[in-house]
């Protein structure tokens, strides 16, 4: 994640909200600042309309959807064919 301040990401919460920003910095327990947030519903949660900068403990994150062009993903398919063929053995 380190990797990726300074790009756009979504935070979606347990609770259901989803957070638009960019990655101020991260931590080695998935705490996580935003910078120029916006609220996917804002209908929902008008009161993060006002709010510009957070701050998101890790443990109430589900999912952090990263930029399709910043994920490595031939990384990601040698892992899983590793994988694979590991269990295969």
């Amino acid at each position: 994640f380190k990797s990726l301040v300074g790009k756009d990401v979504v935070v979606e919460l347990k609770n259901d909200l989803s957070i638009c920003g960019t990655l101020h910095s991260v931590d080695q327990y998935l705490n996580i600042k935003l910078t120029d947030i916006s609220v996917t519903d804002p209908e929902k949660y008008p009161h993060m309309l006002s709010v510009k900068n957070c701050f998101i403990r890790g443990s109430v994150v589900r999912y952090v959807q990263l930029p399709a062009d910043e994920v490595d993903t031939q990384l990601l398919q040698d892992a899983a064919r590793k994988e694979a063929m590991q269990q295969k053995q």
